[in-house]
């Protein structure tokens, strides 16, 4: 049995603390904040409630497998329901997209009725066959790099190929989709992650094709309840949590860890995993240091009274700024809970560019939290958004999950395979193959 120290209470964290305490390691979770799940949780305020960041997830797999392999299975906890459809997105000349998942034929189905057909070459036909072209991507990446820990000497030509790829995510739009308006949508993700298209490999647009074929999920009741689960998770497997505790660094010697030094004194540990941005930690942040975080979005959560438009989950404004409106929070009977994220030229007040583009409740809005970028950073220790893309040298200088200090694993949205919720779980699953069963 191995003692094992992990550093933060994320998502990458509390999964990987509860997959390693299954496999019969002695667990401690070391935690900055006072509470657990980072990102992962709510914000609360006048009978309001909203998520404090993502409101769903690709992959559902991800998160029951996490479940069935620490414990019991996610249906005995929690329930995830699909979104329809995934996305309106709504254009500047005025269309409108509902983008569902599924199928090839019900995406060809929406973006012919929103965008037009009967050429030869339609904008439907152009976008089933531009998702359709990352089948063979997504199935490469898959078996090599997301669900087992990346091997040069024994990946596959197909695999290195792709993540050496020059070829940008920008240009591969641009290639394929004609309608600018389809390059939006295949590009909003890593817009919105504060991402630039031109400096992401063309591989990322992979999870436009996860999405139409696997959707996207959420559970009723917010996304923080995930946390909620997680944290009796950890009670069950015997794992020891030191929240409100701050990881200061590693002690290392002879190039192998020892112990976490932290706020209330050195944390034993045969094995570290570093599930924070490894900045943080001195003895890891000399080999990161040609990287950069990506800047979370400015947030504003609201509450609304009165009668709203009736809207889907998640509605995507293009242009710039690029507004993001989620609807799924919890309200007091006869109001409304809705989180609105915005990236671009932010100019004027946010609710006021929303009542600009179409949807009118400036005046109905009764309680509003706003969350600067700062903000959000200082409040989960990091940026939730991982790594920012700087160009195809950017997979070379973050780190994977063995970190270059012996007994060291990264998981969470700073290393392989990146940001969003079902990146950070597969991160947690390839830390723990790497460390195996006590």
């Amino acid at each position: 049995m191995a003692r094992v120290v992990v550093v933060g209470g994320g998502f990458g964290g509390l999964a990987s603390a509860a997959r390693l305490a299954k496999l019969g390691h002695d667990v401690t979770l070391v935690e900055a904040s006072d509470h657990l799940g980072g990102a992962l949780g709510f914000v609360e305020h006048d009978g309001f409630r909203w998520d404090a960041g993502p409101t769903s997830t690709l992959l559902p797999a991800v998160v029951r497998d996490l479940f069935r392999k620490s414990g019991r299975p996610l249906e005995r906890e929690l329930e995830l329901v699909p979104l329809e459809p995934v996305q309106q997105h709504r254009f500047e000349d005025g269309t409108t997209l509902d983008l569902p998942a599924g199928s090839r034929g019900a995406q060809h189905a929406a973006v012919e009725r929103a965008l037009g057909g009967g050429r030869r070459r339609s904008p439907a036909d152009e976008w089933v066959d531009y998702v359709h072209g990352f089948a063979d991507v997504w199935d490469t990446l898959r078996r090599e790099w997301l669900e087992r820990p990346w091997s040069p000497e024994h990946a596959s030509k197909e695999a290195r190929e792709l993540l050496a790829t020059r070829a940008s995510l920008h240009k591969h739009t641009n290639r394929f989709l004609r309608d600018e308006r389809l390059r939006k949508v295949a590009s909003y993700r890593p817009v919105l992650e504060g991402q630039d298209p031109r400096n992401v490999p063309a591989w990322v647009g992979m999870w436009s094709y996860v999405e139409q074929r696997f959707g996207a999920w959420t559970v009723p009741g917010g996304m923080g309840l995930l946390t909620g689960a997680l944290e009796q998770r950890l009670v069950t497997r015997g794992v020891t949590v030191l929240g409100g505790t701050t990881a200061h660094d590693l002690v290392v010697s002879g190039n192998r860890v020892s112990a976490v030094r932290t706020t209330t004194g050195n944390v034993d540990a045969d094995i570290v995993v570093c599930a924070v941005d490894p900045r943080r930690l001195p003895a890891l942040a000399p080999h990161v240091e040609r990287t950069m975080p990506a800047i979370p979005p400015v947030v504003c959560h609201l509450g609304i009274v009165g009668d709203v438009p009736e809207l889907p989950p998640e509605v995507v404004l293009h242009g710039d700024p690029m507004l993001v409106l989620r609807t799924g929070g919890t309200a007091p009977d006869g109001a409304h809970a809705w989180t609105l994220l915005g990236r671009g030229r932010l100019a004027e007040d946010i609710v006021s560019i929303l009542q600009r583009c179409g949807i009118r409740v400036r005046d109905q809005v009764e309680v509003r939290v706003d969350r600067s970028p700062r903000e959000l950073v200082q409040a989960w220790g990091g940026s939730p958004d991982g790594v920012l893309w700087q160009g195809r040298g950017t997979l070379a200088h973050r780190m994977g999950t063995r970190a270059p200090v012996d007994g060291v694993y990264l998981a969470g949205a700073h290393t392989t395979p990146g940001s969003g919720l079902p990146s950070v779980g597969l991160s947690a699953a390839l830390v723990a193959q790497l460390v195996g069963p006590a």
